[in-house]
């Protein structure tokens, strides 16, 4: 990262020279490089992050970065908490890959601290009804504010992927023929963001401070947000269901209070088997990136051997289904 390049950017968007200081790369993100960095003016400090595309994959999803930074303007629109969007630019120049430029919001995404931290205990039995209030904001916004969307991660996409892996789970054939028997029936379709979970949510202890990562956003089925969240796998070793913080029926009644629309129990826990099976072709898909070669990595390869929690889960599920 070229600080002078930066201080540019920065300028630009705040409409004054500016020196950048304490510039950090953060840990995590495979697909984005994140900066924390501090931008100095006339005596102010302004606490800011830059989210950037890897030159090597940015000319594939500069759009993709647009479009969250889209998502997030539209989601402040309609009440839902998110770090403010200063600039965003799909060129490769002049930093390096695209790029998302956005204030800084304090807090903690890491799993283990919220569910087990005296720090959040207070706002622990309060965070599945705030997510089911923030999904019911969300799934109002405006489709045509945003631009062309996707439907990414749904049932026949991921049997696709499934069938080109070259891996045969028994546990996930049987999931799929369950799902695809049991589809929920047409329902409306909304702004999903595709990845709402414990660990993509900004958390201090006054409870939901910003909804992070965007990069799946999508159009769909609003009941995938929360079934996602319901994942076991997201749970972190937490006993409640949703997001090992909560209970379901906090959740849904936070979406209800914000969406005014009926959560169906029953089609939540469709989607959270979808979830199940989908992490599980993920852990697949990641693990062949190691075994192929194209992609050497102690964690990718650990990622695949998380294919037999999935596959646990998935009987625990059915088991419970049906």
């Amino acid at each position: 990262m070229d600080p002078d390049a930066l201080a540019d950017v920065v300028g630009s968007a705040l409409g004054c020279s500016v020196e950048i200081r304490d510039l950090v790369r953060l840990s995590g993100g495979a697909s984005r490089q994140t900066f924390s960095f501090d931008a100095v003016h006339d005596g102010s400090v302004e606490e800011l992050i830059l989210r950037l595309a890897p030159p090597v994959i940015s000319d594939a999803i500069g759009a993709t970065m647009l479009l969250e930074a889209s998502a997030m303007r539209e989601a402040a629109r309609v009440g839902a908490p998110v770090p403010e969007v200063l600039a965003e630019s799909a060129a490769t120049e002049p930093l390096g890959g695209s790029f998302i430029l956005m204030r800084r919001v304090a807090g903690e995404t890491i799993a283990r601290k919220i569910l087990r931290d005296d720090t959040y205990a207070g706002i622990r039995p309060r965070l599945a009804g705030q997510c089911g209030e923030i999904l019911g904001k969300l799934h109002q916004m405006d489709p045509k504010a945003l631009g062309p969307m996707t439907d990414a991660y749904q049932l026949d996409g991921l049997r696709a992927v499934l069938d080109g892996s070259g891996v045969v789970s028994p546990m996930l054939e049987l999931a799929f023929r369950w799902l695809d028997q049991n589809r929920p029936s047409e329902s409306r379709s909304a702004v999903v963001h595709g990845d709402f979970r414990n660990g993509n949510l900004m958390i201090g202890p006054d409870g939901v401070r910003a909804v992070l990562d965007w990069e799946l956003l999508h159009l769909g089925d609003p009941m995938e947000d929360l079934g996602w969240l319901c994942t076991r796998a997201w749970r972190f070793g937490g006993k409640g269901p949703v997001g090992g913080f909560g209970e379901y029926d906090d959740l849904f009644a936070g979406y209800e209070k914000t969406s005014g629309i009926a959560v169906d129990p029953e089609v939540v826990k469709w989607w959270e088997l979808l979830g199940t099976v989908k992490w599980g072709v993920i852990c697949i898909v990641q693990a062949n990136r190691h075994l192929s070669g194209s992609q050497r990595s102690v964690e990718l390869a650990a990622i695949g051997r998380r294919l037999a929690e999935q596959e646990y889960d998935v009987l625990n599920l059915l088991e419970e289904l049906t």
